[in-house]
């Protein structure tokens, strides 16, 4: 018995079965080429070739290149603190017990922090530098830190220095003002320059016209 060709024996005799057919190369299954013979059709193979390193190699290289360069952009300690703290922070809400909630163990009242010492002077000196050490905050903490570091600082002078680098930021901007009216007045006196020359060569051709109106009469 001969079977006669159908939809399912030829699925590309309707958009939507080629459609569908597609879909199962996609993932792996490649039966719907199966009724054409290879050795007699060698453009098949030759596009079941190309097509696997299409979509197989290039476009999926493709995908994870992009996907390790969000990676990447994201990938820093702050962002993973911050999502760690988010889920420890539900974890306490919405899984522990109330009796859990009170252990020491796990919620201690006092929590000490390591902090090196060489980049916590640094990070010191940058904010005492950038005005932003005077907060009015947790003053007494940080002149114990400011006792152990080592470093010297009274905040009388550091406001004078403030006041001083503010001071010589304002003079830079009236020394800049000053160029550019220094630069407005040479252009004013160019412009004169020219109106009188002008001027002069109007008069010189008014009475070169007369002498040349006397000449011809």
């Amino acid at each position: 018995m001969i079977q006669t060709p159908d939809k399912n024996t030829n699925m590309f005799i309707d958009i939507r079965t080629s459609l569908f057919a597609m879909y199962l190369f996609l993932a792996g299954d490649s039966s719907a080429l199966s009724n054409w013979a290879y050795t007699d059709n060698p453009s098949i193979a030759i596009l079941i070739v190309l097509f696997s390193l299409l979509v197989v190699i290039y476009l999926m290289n493709l995908l994870i290149g992009l996907l390790n360069m969000e990676i990447g952009e994201d990938n820093n300690r702050v962002s993973y603190l911050v999502q760690k703290a988010e889920i420890l922070a539900e974890i306490e809400l919405f899984y522990l017990l109330p009796h859990q909630r009170r252990w020491q163990t796990w919620f201690p009242e006092v929590i000490h922090y390591y902090a090196d010492v060489d980049k916590t002077r640094i990070e010191i000196e940058r904010l005492i530098k950038e005005g932003e050490w005077d907060n009015k905050e947790f003053i007494n903490m940080q002149e114990k830190l400011l006792e152990q570091l080592q470093i010297k600082y009274n905040p009388n002078e550091n406001m004078a220095i403030l006041k001083k680098l503010s001071a010589l930021e304002k003079l830079d901007e009236k020394l800049d003002k000053l160029d550019k009216l220094e630069k407005l007045e040479e252009k004013l006196e160019k412009l004169d320059k020219l109106e009188t020359l002008e001027k002069s060569h109007c008069e010189i051709l008014a009475k070169l016209e007369k002498l040349l109106e006397k000449n011809a009469c």
